[in-house]
């Protein structure tokens, strides 16, 4: 039906507008990502209160879970999507201006990272639900990781050292950068122009059908929410990848929220030096993202998850031992090309299996319990360093991702190839009304 998704000329003019999104905002955010965490210590150097700046940006994704997800399913995900980048673009602006006054304090940015992180809960929900309405189900891992390139290149490679040279200028001027591409990604995304969906007419393709877990769509919030985690729990696939993807962002996140002080105290870089390391991993995820269709096609889901696990392991192995600036960007590029590969197995995985009547649902879900652990990681990374200084986080993160390891590898050789679409909750009897 309509106009095919992809094929030798590309994947369409939806995807190229959701692309083309995702890059502007991609490079604003590589900018912040450098320049964030120098803004930070130069007010402290304080690993724990570093490592809040960090943690209250993940927090909202678990308070806002059960209103997410809904809210995506029950509305136009291309108007969130925008409102969700606007908002996004002020909140900036605000935190660029009082940088520019000399009005900035931890606390603003505490409470300007919540808001932010706010936001992202909706609309990266949002734009997540979006691609599968762009391309049609067999291009996703072609257009997954074309995604993930752009994300790598700009967001990873070109923008954290650009982010610290223009810190370097006037410390307000990468915010302001990144306001202006949140409002650029916000006006391509409402040009975006979605696949015809099948079925009866729908005059708002992006707004869903009312729930299957309601006859009358209007079942409260937190019943929602907590049928999408009972649907995901019932689906083994899916349950393991969640569960080993939460456990896999708590180490990442206890690890790298202090890597702005692993970099500068441990490795002796300067705050341009700190950007350039970023950009190593995104040197490996740009080939990663390369290859990870053709790995794809080539070998299981199974084989190419088992080795992203024992590769995660290792990352923080090194980055524990690592002495030098070069060891470590050697071992953040391998991390790199594994992120890579990991994502877009994880996410094609996802995008084929869930319906799309409960996306935003139980792709809220999943990010709820994804970034909670990199909540939980952020606030554990700054009491362990510390406590054990910049490399304990490393070695923490080691201990947990062999534990993992050990725990997925079976499951991941039992169900994870068998993924399938799964069919639908079957909707409740209608309750009769007392009298």
């Amino acid at each position: 039906m309509g106009r095919k998704g992809g094929g030798s000329r590309g994947l369409g003019r939806g995807f190229t507008s959701l692309w083309s999104a995702a890059a502007v905002s991609s490079l604003g955010d590589g900018i912040v990502s450098a320049a964030a965490p120098l803004l930070v210590t130069s007010l402290t150097r304080d690993p724990v209160l570093v490592a809040l700046s960090v943690f209250v940006q993940q927090l909202p994704w678990l308070l806002l879970a059960p209103v997410s997800g809904v809210l995506v399913d029950r509305v136009d995900r291309r108007r969130l999507t925008v409102a969700a980048n606007a908002a996004r673009a002020v909140l900036t602006a605000v935190l660029a201006a009082a940088v520019y006054a000399g009005a900035v304090s931890l606390p603003l940015i505490y409470a300007i990272g919540l808001l932010l992180g706010s936001c992202a809960a909706l609309g990266d929900n949002a734009s997540s639900a979006l691609l599968p309405a762009v391309v049609a189900s067999a291009d996703l891992p072609r257009a997954n990781s074309r995604m993930f390139g752009t994300e790598s290149v700009l967001n990873r490679l070109c923008g954290p050292p650009l982010g610290a040279a223009l810190f370097g200028v006037a410390a307000g001027l990468p915010l302001t950068v990144d306001a202006l591409s949140f409002a650029g990604a916000a006006a391509l995304v409402s040009t975006l122009r979605l696949l015809p969906r099948p079925g009866p007419a729908d005059p708002s393709p992006t707004a869903p059908s009312p729930t299957p877990s309601s006859p009358t769509g209007r079942a409260p919030l937190g019943h929602r929410f907590t049928d999408s985690l009972r649907w995901l729990w019932r689906q083994p696939a899916l349950r393991t990848l969640t569960l080993a993807l939460c456990l896999m962002n708590v180490t990442l996140l206890a690890a790298f929220s202090v890597m702005v002080l692993y970099a500068r105290e441990h490795l002796g870089l300067s705050g341009f030096g700190y950007g350039l390391l970023l950009t190593a991993s995104a040197v490996g995820g740009l080939a990663g993202a390369l290859v990870a269709p053709r790995l794809q096609g080539r070998f299981s889901a199974s084989v190419l998850l088992r080795l992203g696990l024992v590769l995660e392991t290792l990352t923080h192995v090194g980055l524990a031992l690592a002495g030098s600036p070069w060891v470590a960007g050697a071992v953040l590029g391998v991390f790199g090309v594994h992120g890579a590969i990991w994502v877009s197995v994880d996410r094609t995985l996802v995008q084929r299996a869930v319906p799309d009547e409960l996306r935003g649902r139980v792709n809220s879900a999943f990010m709820a319990l994804a970034v909670g652990g990199s909540a939980l990681g952020a606030l554990l990374g700054g009491p362990i360093a510390r406590l054990l200084g910049l490399t304990g986080p490393f070695w923490f993160s080691a201990a947990v991702m062999t534990g993992l390891t050990l725990f997925a590898w079976r499951p991941f050789g039992r169900s994870i190839d068998q993924v399938t679409p799964a069919p639908l909750p079957a909707a409740p009897d209608p309750v009769p009304a007392r009298t």
